[in-house]
């Protein structure tokens, strides 16, 4: 047998069959995404979802897509400074879209999509968090930052 095999129970072996694709049928990518979270008071653990950061390599996407609401982080700490917040917000667009960033990580660094969706979703303990990293299938994950900040953020 050449090619991929799988043992089987009885102790033979067969060749691994790839799945069939109907002709016509969309295909379905594979994506990831994490939930953009403003934490105005980071001892005291409450949040609010912001944004959703999207990435798929297999269609070449990575979006960042926000719902800035300071009148919600206000309320939660009257101290906040919304306006740097939204700057980060800001920031992490630009990543996103590759675009230079002044005290931002070096461009060299994050010379690919996956690089730069790890930077945005590495950890933090600021203001602005991500949520653990999750995944999905869909047909246009170009247009999956829509839905889920409708979702994660309406």
């Amino acid at each position: 047998m050449s090619g991929p095999t799988v043992g089987l129970a009885g102790g033979g072996r067969r060749a691994l069959r790839r799945p069939t694709r109907v002709e016509g049928a969309p295909e379905l990518h594979e994506y990831q995404y994490a939930v953009i979270r403003c934490v105005p008071r980071p001892e005291r653990a409450e949040f609010f979802n912001v944004g959703v950061v999207v990435h798929s390599r297999s269609a070449a996407v990575l979006d960042v897509a926000v719902r800035w609401r300071p009148g919600i982080a206000t309320a939660l700490d009257p101290a906040l400074d919304a306006a740097a917040v939204q700057r980060f917000l800001v920031t992490m667009d630009r990543i996103a879209r590759s675009e230079p960033v002044v005290g931002g990580p070096p461009a060299e660094e994050l010379h690919t999509l996956a690089k730069r969706f790890g930077w945005l979703v590495a950890p933090r303990s600021t203001v602005v968090q991500t949520s653990p990293v999750h995944s999905g299938l869909s047909r246009d994950p170009a247009r999956e930052s829509a839905r889920l900040l409708e979702r994660y953020c309406g």
